[in-house]
């Protein structure tokens, strides 16, 4: 038979009841009989009876995730502060790659508390199309969601960029990143671009915004090696993820331009820089943790039944590196 509250209550010399409210982490419990509980517990090898507590509760502690099939460096990280965060609240994460209405059924199968969908491409998420006694949480463009949703700012985020680089002395300022209508969340950051350069559309710039056939290394890559090779007066680039900065970086490297001297950068996706680049990249974009805790704090207070705002929109911010410098300073 395994170790039980009991256990922990004789060898903590405490009551049962106080150990339940420990291992719930209740505020009635003062810390250091807290901490002293949860190491006990720890020692015995606890395992709590998640089936026991959703009878009592009424509810699982699992949450079901409608995650895009992607590899990229910052929904990675995206997904692994929201695990962590909910892990510490005693919650399970199920993740499901699946097509949404399918994901949908299966979590509502299982009976999860709640269920946060990754918007990508042009996927609408209405509630007439959907069957689900689950409450959803969309983390994407409003428009596209008829649910919860939680968004950040991807237009305003580039206009941030190209604002500071214009006011730092750069004339010639090229966007790598997604230019087609086939992902809303990346044509927000190309209309971003277009306003803050004063046009409408790409073919107005032909030289200065650079499509890409995804947000992959090799993308940014590919479309730095023609661009600076065909347009050496181009001084800044702008990018549409982190995983196309390290291709630009790449290209640049291979056609001996030195990163600020030569070409200042500024990349979306405001993460912790997860490897050596050779420099300490400018960023632009909600940081990562600031979007999993909005995220997570919302997951539970919907959980908990309490009124939330149908929609939160993220303000980005702009963090300047030794990617950047302004024109000319190095002459």
């Amino acid at each position: 038979m395994g170790v039980t509250i009991k256990d922990i209550a004789r060898h903590a010399g405490v009551s049962y009841s106080t150990v339940s409210k420990a291992l719930r982490d209740s505020p009635l419990v003062k810390k250091p009989t807290k901490t002293k509980i949860i190491k006990i517990a720890e020692e015995l090898g606890y395992q709590p009876n998640v089936a026991a507590r959703s009878l009592v509760q009424k509810k699982s502690f699992t949450i079901g995730v409608v995650w895009p099939s992607v590899e990229r460096v910052a929904p990675s990280i995206l997904i692994t502060k929201i695990n962590d965060f909910l892990e510490e609240k005693s919650y399970t994460t199920l993740l499901s790659i699946n097509k949404v209405e399918s994901a949908i059924a299966t979590f509502n199968r299982f009976q999860v508390d709640a269920i946060l969908v990754f918007g990508e491409n042009n996927s609408v998420l209405s509630d007439t199309s959907i069957h689900t006694t689950v409450p959803i949480l969309y983390y994407g463009l409003k428009e596209n969601s008829t649910y919860p949703t939680i968004d950040v700012n991807r237009r305003k985020a580039i206009k941030l960029a190209v604002n500071y680089l214009e006011e730092i002395g750069h004339k010639k300022i090229a966007f790598i990143g997604d230019l087609t209508d086939k992902d809303p969340l990346q044509k927000e950051k190309a209309i971003g671009f277009f306003e803050a350069m004063n046009v409408k559309k790409a073919s107005d710039l032909p030289e200065l915004a650079i499509p890409t056939n995804g947000l992959e290394v090799h993308d940014g890559y590919h479309a730095a090696k023609v661009v600076l090779a065909n347009n050496k007066d181009i001084t800044a680039i702008i990018t549409g993820s982190y995983d196309l900065t390290r291709g630009v970086l790449r290209a640049a490297n291979e056609l001996s331009l030195d990163v600020p001297k030569d070409l200042s950068i500024i990349s979306y996706d405001n993460i912790p820089q997860s490897e050596n680049l050779g420099v300490t990249l400018s960023t632009v974009g909600v940081p990562v943790t600031r979007i999993a805790k909005h995220i997570n704090e919302t997951l539970l207070s919907i959980i908990e039944g309490h009124n939330i705002q149908d929609s939160i929109i993220l303000d980005p911010e702009l963090n300047i590196g030794t990617s950047c410098a302004p024109f000319g300073w190095y002459d």
